[in-house]
Order: structure tokens, then C-alpha cells, then sequence
């Protein structure tokens, strides 16, 4: 790798603030000095702090609150109002 064109990559401390959650995992956003907040983790050592919205803890997907959409009505809608088309 050539030095110097590559951004910081270290860890950094992801918080979800909807569910309450905190994980440590390396990124490149640890050399933007953008982030101001710090935590103090297990280990006893500082990390920067970023805020997220949303994470696999929140997330409707993964918490299996996602709604399924009823796509055999939608067709069914769509043929009624304008008619099944026939084969060539």
C-alpha cells in the first residue's frame, strides 16, 4: 500500500441510541476529527463515539417487525382495474 493516500482506520465505539446498544469495531471515520463525544470502555481505554439511528438490534428486518407487503392483491387490484391482457 503506498503511504499517505489512505484515511486512519481505528476503532471506534457505534451507539444506537433507539435501542440502547454499544459496539466496538474499527472504522475509518476514527481519524475524522469531526468526532468530538469519547466513552470510556470495558477495557478502560477512550474511544470516539458515533451516533446511529439505526443498527441490527433496531432494525425492523432483523427484529422481525418488518411488515410484508400483500403483492397478490396489488395484482389482483391492478387486473381488475384495467383488464388482464391476452397472449399475442
Amino acid at each position: 500500500m503506498r503511504k499517505g493516500i489512505h484515511p486512519a482506520y481505528g476503532p471506534v465505539v457505534f451507539r444506537d441510541r433507539a435501542a440502547n446498544h454499544v459496539f466496538l469495531t474499527h472504522s475509518t471515520l476514527a481519524g475524522e476529527k469531526a468526532i468530538e463525544k469519547t466513552i470510556e470502555w470495558e477495557d478502560g481505554n477512550t474511544y470516539p463515539v458515533v451516533d446511529v439511528e439505526i443498527s441490527n438490534i433496531s432494525h425492523p428486518f432483523y427484529t422481525g417487525t418488518a411488515r410484508v407487503l400483500d403483492t397478490a392483491g396489488r395484482v389482483e387490484r391492478f387486473e381488475r382495474r384495467y383488464g388482464k391482457r391476452g397472449g399475442a
